[in-house]
C-alpha cells in the first residue's frame, strides 16, 4: 500500500472560502491536512490564513465577500463569472476532493455541479438551516458527499436527512484561550491598563461597515459622555475597510473619540475589552469564547431585512444566544439599533457585574462543549474521503 506521502504527490484538494471567518476556519482544516499529507496540492479561493498553509488562491478572496440578498445584485455577474470559471478549471483538473468552506450561496451550487461530474464534495460548516432556509437540506443532499459540522446538535439534522456527517467541534474553541489575558492584550495594543475598554466590531464586509459603522460610532460617543475615561478599539479586516471607517469617523466628526483603529487583531481587541459592540455573525461567537459581555447588532438594506425577518425559525440571530437557547446578551436589529439603544444596552453590559459573572460561567461551559481537536478531526474526515488510511 502506498504511503501517505506517495499518495499526496498525486493528489490535490480544492477549497473555496469567501470571507475572513471562512479563511480562518479553512486554515485550521488545512493545518490538519498538511500534517497528514504534506505534499498535497491545495488550491482554489482563500485568504491569507489559508495561504499561510501553502494554499494557492486563484482569485482574491475579497472578490466574493458580500452579504445581503439585495447587496449581492450589483456583484452577481462578477461572482457568477468566477464560479463558472472555477468550475470549468476544476472539471478539467479533477481534484480528488472539493471542500466548500462555509459560503453556501456560492459553494453549494459549485459542489452540486462537481458532484454530478464524479468529484467528491465536502462542506465544512453546515449552512444555518436550523435558523432559516430549512429547505436547503434538499440541495445539500444533492450537492454534498460529506458534511463537516461545528455544532453538536447539527449531526442529527444531517444524519436524519441521509447525509454523511462528522461533528468536528468549532475551530475557534481551540484558537481562543479558555482564560483570556486582559492585561497582556491591552499591553499589546497600547491601551491604558486602568481604564475600561469597549471594542467596536461593525463587521468585516464593506456592506456591514456601511450599515453598522455610523450607528456604532454614535453609540460610542454617547457612552463616552457617560464615562469620559472609556477607551475604544476597532479592528478593521483590511485596508479598504480601514479607509472606509476612517472616512465615516471624519464625516461624522468622531475624531474626539479616543478610538484606536487597528489592522486585523480582532481577537486581541476582544481579549482587551470589558465589553464588545459587535455585528451579528461569527464574531459574536468569538466574543463569547473570550467570555466578554456584548451587544449584538445588525442592519442590512430595508428590502433584505423584510425578506429575512420572515424566514427565521427561532427568536435569536446571535450565535451565543442560539447555542444558549435564550437571550444571554441583547440583540438590537435594524430600526431598533439606534445609537441611544445601543449605548444603553452597552452601558448595562459594562455596569452589571452580576450579569458579567453569569456570562463568564455560561460562556465557559459553551467553550468546553465546542472544544475538540478540530484540525485533526476534520483532516481525518477528508482523508477518509480521499481513501488515505487513518494514522
Amino acid at each position: 500500500m502506498a504511503s501517505s506521502a506517495d499518495l499526496a504527490r498525486r493528489q490535490s484538494i480544492a477549497l473555496v472560502a469567501g470571507e475572513s471567518s471562512g479563511d480562518l476556519l479553512g486554515s485550521r482544516l488545512l493545518a490538519g491536512i498538511r500534517e497528514r499529507l504534506p505534499e498535497v496540492r491545495l488550491h482554489g479561493i482563500g485568504g491569507e490564513h489559508m495561504m499561510a498553509q501553502g494554499f494557492t488562491s486563484d482569485w482574491a478572496m475579497d472578490k466574493l465577500t458580500v452579504r445581503g440578498l439585495f447587496e449581492v445584485i450589483p456583484r452577481y455577474r462578477e461572482i457568477k463569472g468566477i464560479q463558472n470559471e472555477l468550475r470549468d478549471r476544476l472539471l478539467a483538473d479533477r481534484p480528488d476532493v472539493f471542500v466548500g468552506v462555509d459560503y453556501p450561496g456560492f459553494n453549494l451550487g459549485l459542489e452540486e455541479q462537481l458532484r454530478k461530474a464524479g468529484i467528491p464534495t465536502m462542506h465544512f460548516i453546515g449552512p444555518q438551516i436550523w435558523a432559516w432556509r430549512g429547505w436547503r437540506i434538499k440541495k445539500i443532499a444533492r450537492a454534498v458527499s460529506h458534511m463537516l459540522v461545528i455544532f453538536p446538535f447539527e449531526e442529527n439534522i444531517y444524519r436524519n436527512a441521509g447525509i454523511p456527517v462528522t461533528y468536528v467541534g468549532h475551530p475557534l474553541a481551540e484558537v481562543i484561550p479558555m482564560q483570556p489575558d486582559l492585561p497582556a492584550a491591552r499591553a499589546r495594543l497600547g491601551l491604558a491598563a486602568d481604564r475600561r475598554v469597549v471594542a467596536i466590531l461593525p463587521g468585516s464586509r464593506m456592506g456591514e461597515l456601511k450599515h453598522n459603522g455610523e450607528g456604532f460610532l454614535a453609540a460610542a460617543r454617547l457612552l463616552r459622555k457617560r464615562d469620559p475615561q472609556l477607551q475604544f478599539v476597532a479592528p478593521m479586516a483590511g485596508e479598504r475597510q480601514m479607509a472606509f471607517f476612517q472616512e465615516q469617523i471624519r464625516q461624522g466628526g468622531y475624531e474626539d473619540l479616543e478610538l484606536k483603529l487597528i489592522s486585523g487583531q480582532s481577537h486581541c481587541a476582544m481579549e482587551a475589552a470589558d465589553a464588545v459592540l459587535v455585528a451579528s455573525g461569527t464574531a459574536s461567537l468569538e466574543v463569547a469564547l473570550y467570555k466578554k459581555p456584548m451587544v449584538i447588532s445588525y442592519k442590512v438594506v430595508w428590502a433584505s431585512y423584510q425578506i429575512m425577518r420572515h424566514m427565521g425559525y427561532q427568536p435569536w440571530i446571535g450565535l451565543p444566544n442560539i447555542l444558549a437557547r435564550e437571550f444571554l446578551v441583547p440583540e438590537l436589529l435594524q430600526h431598533d439599533a439606534t445609537p441611544q439603544a445601543l449605548a444603553d444596552a452597552m452601558w448595562h453590559q459594562l455596569e452589571d457585574h452580576a450579569h458579567q459573572q453569569r456570562l463568564v460561567r455560561r460562556f465557559t461551559d459553551m467553550h468546553h462543549a465546542l472544544l475538540r481537536d478540530t484540525s485533526r478531526e476534520s483532516a481525518n474526515a477528508v482523508c477518509e474521503v480521499l481513501g488515505a488510511r487513518r494514522k
